[in-house]
């Protein structure tokens, strides 16, 4: 499945909720896996970004709506990337002339 990564900031709702952080953070898996996304980790971080996320779903349409989902609750922000793995990235390495 393809990989992505989440790097995430709290907004101003989050930040006045963080307690609640690691509650939201199980919730959201839930739904994740209910709409077919698999949370492989989520980590909370020092520096620009609050919180960094890894997951797996099915193609690019599934995360959007997921990310969309989670970050519609209003307490973080998201900049959402494509990940490739090795054997992915081999792949397109070798279509190179």
């Amino acid at each position: 499945m393809p990989g992505y990564i989440a790097l995430m900031k709290f907004t101003d709702k989050g930040v006045a909720t963080v307690k609640e952080s690691v509650q939201r953070t199980v919730a959201n898996k839930v739904a994740a896996e209910k709409m077919g996304v698999r949370i492989i980790g989520v980590w909370w971080t020092l520096g620009e970004y609050d919180l960094v996320g890894v997951a797996e779903a099915p193609d690019d349409q599934t995360m959007a709506a997921f990310m969309l989902a989670a970050v519609g609750q209003g307490t973080f922000t998201s900049q959402t990337m494509r990940a490739f793995s090795e054997e992915e990235f081999a792949q397109i390495v070798s279509k190179l002339p």
